[in-house]
């Protein structure tokens, strides 16, 4: 993406126009000579096999800074439910009473304007129960702000680390159901998508939780359309999160779809463990959690070894072995060996139903232990 016609950096405002923009992609990532082919088309991507021909600005609406100021009440301190290199993120009320999650990017921080057309442009082209919901964008002046479906249950990084002493530890089903979510999620923007997209930036902090621990990727300013025609990789610069990146990717800048499931593993290796991708405040040996898992991920007699004392216990042992198998072959060094997403997700609907059925079958013992121990006769069907 090494220009945007629409997009003046001075003070004067902005609209995003889909349709005028190289949308999605360094003129580095797509051979120009696929342009009769529709990698780059204009007018659309495929999206579920079907022309996707958003109008200007998609289905995101432009807000004026006035408007989203009045919805966060002039964006006060108290209003802030996260910060990052980024800027700032608001819980907000719209004049049409809809509460909202409103980005306020910094002008000094990481993420620049064209990551955030790139946002817009993503979440305006596409939509999936497992992607979040941008509402609308505001380019008032230098400001640039993002507004999104308000998530009560904040990020997956939120519930498994560092937990506040009256807080409670996703159970091992919420985590499966994340991780079922999380993997649809990705095989939307692989499958459904025609070319193909890649994420790049899967991390526990980008999972967003609703009120029922459903998970949305979120945070699509890195996302790069895949390689296209005869041609195996995209080259680009290096961007992502220290730790979830794939070795090949951090080593020569070369980014497949493979690159994404390497970062799916890792963040599998954070619900198994309820530890994060680095610590610098764990001992020499267990500040990579990659690096730390490995001498496990082998061996099921070691499995145990990796398993978040927090759960107590309390998950089916087959259904960790299936886990940590799909985790560790998700993590192989050689990118052509890791599985696709589609496999993944097969493999993880199987394990959270069988999760689900050995909780079932739990609470169905313990109820049945409670009557023998008062002597009460067992209940028929």
């Amino acid at each position: 993406m090494s220009c945007f016609s629409c997009l003046d950096t001075r003070t004067r405002d902005m609209r995003i126009n889909i349709d005028t923009v190289p949308y999605l992609t360094d003129d580095s990532s797509v051979d120009k000579r696929n342009d009769s082919k529709g990698a780059r088309s204009k007018s659309g991507i495929l999206v579920n096999g079907k022309v996707n021909s958003p109008r200007p600005g998609g289905g995101a609406r432009s807000f004026t800074f006035k408007e989203l100021a009045a919805a966060t009440k002039n964006f006060r301190e108290e209003n802030m439910i996260g910060k990052g290199g980024f800027g700032s993120v608001f819980k907000g009320r719209l004049y049409s009473g809809q509460v909202v999650a409103i980005k306020q990017l910094n002008p000094d921080g990481h993420q620049g304007n064209q990551e955030f057309i790139v946002e817009v442009l993503m979440l305006s082209v596409f939509s999936h129960p497992n992607l979040v919901t941008l509402i609308g964008y505001c380019t008032s002046g230098a400001q640039r702000l993002l507004v999104y479906e308000y998530m009560p249950m904040g990020s997956l990084e939120d519930h498994l680390f560092d937990l506040e002493p009256d807080q409670t530890p996703l159970s091992w089903n919420t985590r499966m159901k994340i991780a079922v979510g999380a993997a649809r999620g990705i095989e939307y923007l692989h499958c459904k998508i025609s070319p193909s997209v890649i994420y790049r930036d899967l991390k526990s902090s980008n999972i967003l939780l609703d009120k029922d621990f459903n998970p949305k990727l979120s945070d699509f300013g890195l996302a790069k359309v895949g390689p296209v025609g005869n041609r195996t990789h995209v080259s680009t610069r290096v961007m992502g999160t220290y730790g979830y990146c794939a070795p090949e990717y951090a080593m020569s800048g070369k980014l497949t779809i493979k690159s994404d499931i390497y970062c799916f593993g890792v963040v599998l290796l954070e619900l198994v463990t309820g530890r994060e991708a680095i610590d610098l405040s764990k001992p020499n040996g267990e500040q990579y959690l990659v690096s730390w898992a490995r001498q496990y991920l082998n061996d099921p007699k070691k499995f145990g070894h990796l398993v978040d004392p927090l759960l107590r216990g309390k998950y089916p042992k087959k259904c960790l072995n299936y886990v940590i198998a799909i985790t560790e072959m998700c993590l192989k060094e050689e990118a052509n060996q890791r599985p696709t997403i589609g496999d993944v997700v097969v493999a993880f609907e199987y394990i959270a139903a069988q999760s689900k059925s050995h909780e079932a079958r739990s609470v169905a013992c313990k109820s049945t232990g409670s009557y023998r121990s008062r002597g009460e006769p067992k209940q028929g069907l």
